[in-house]
């Protein structure tokens, strides 16, 4: 087991240390390369939904609980984040936010209106201002509906709702997940600032 504890500005003395530990490749990009969450955008938002004391509720699939990791990367984050789930699979879907097969009667994953739904079906399970959600094929490969590697959906839900689909056009599966992040932040922000 490998414990990581550096100080701000010391990331080229972790990275060597890392990679004496083996630690390389995706994950040494992913930390210290462009793979990167956008974190003056994540501050914009923690910063709005505080002086608005509004909250949020995040969804997400395909970016494996990096949107909510960002959102609570910033101090004092329990005044605005309220919770959210790696939202996986059917399975998942009925555990953690009761969506059962006949509640997705007609609905795939990896679309605009399943995006839809789970941010609406979060933010009311958690009684949160706003949901935020994303749903996609992250790679290496596409999905089993056919969306190719860096397809993703993203809705937002509450005093205004938008949706959108990106694609990165890439198979790299951990830049994926940080594109899939970013543009749902960034959708998230647009809706936020908008919203006043």
């Amino acid at each position: 087991m490998l414990s990581i504890c550096y100080a701000s500005g010391d990331e080229s003395g972790l990275s060597r240390k890392l990679t004496r530990h083996g630690v390389t490749g995706e994950l040494s990009t992913f930390m210290f390369g462009q793979n990167k969450i956008d974190n003056v955008r994540v501050l914009r938002i923690a910063e709005r939904l505080a002086a608005h004391k509004e909250t949020v509720a995040v969804s997400e699939s395909s970016a494996g609980g990096l949107i909510s990791a960002a959102l609570l990367s910033v101090p004092g984050a329990s005044a605005y984040f309220l919770g959210g789930g790696v939202i996986y699979t059917r399975k998942s879907m009925g555990a953690l936010l009761d969506l059962t097969p006949d509640k997705l009667d007609g609905l795939r994953s990896a679309t605009e209106p399943m995006a839809a739904l789970l941010a609406e079906t979060v933010r009311g399970r958690l009684g949160a201002d706003w949901g935020l959600a994303e749903t996609g094929a992250t790679g290496p490969s596409g999905n089993r509906y056919g969306d190719a590697a860096g397809h993703a959906c993203l809705a937002v839900a509450g005093k205004r709702i938008a949706s959108r689909t990106l694609e990165t056009g890439s198979n790299d599966r951990v830049a994926n997940m940080v594109a899939f992040a970013n543009a749902a932040l960034e959708l998230l922000e647009e809706v936020l600032f908008r919203a006043e």
